[in-house]
Formats: structure tokens, sequence, C-alpha cells
């Protein structure tokens, strides 16, 4: 997606991600896309005996978006 539109505006992969980000997830804590490497830890987490007491909730790898805990 990012690739597209940097082609589309001819701006870098960088400076869309940066833009998509201040626009759409201003609240981000990570400042950034969470990478592939960072989904397959949470899930390897999940997958784990590590993870036995976790339960009934949603797991999110998005870097700190959410706005409210309600």
């Amino acid at each position: 997606m990012l690739e597209g539109i940097a082609q589309q505006t001819g701006q870098s992969v960088e400076q869309v991600e940066k833009g998509f980000l201040e626009q759409n997830r201003p609240t981000s804590l990570l400042g950034r896309f969470s990478t592939t490497e960072e989904i397959a830890n949470m899930v390897v987490y999940v997958c784990s005996q590590q993870a036995s007491a976790t339960s009934g909730t949603a797991l999110r790898v998005d870097g700190g978006v959410v706005r409210s805990i309600a």
C-alpha cells in the first residue's frame, strides 16, 4: 500500500508512512508501523507456555494507538 502511494505521489515510502501516521494514528506511541517480526513475536508468545494465564483478551500489536481503555 505504502509503495503504491509513494509511486503515485512521488514521495518516499518513509514520507508516506509518516504522513499516514500523522493523519490517521496521531496517538501512536511507537510512531511507526509494527514490523512482521513484531507480529510474529506476539504469535510465538501466545502459542507458548508463558501465555498460559492469558485468556479472554484482545492482544494488539499496534504500537500503542488506543485512545481510551473503555
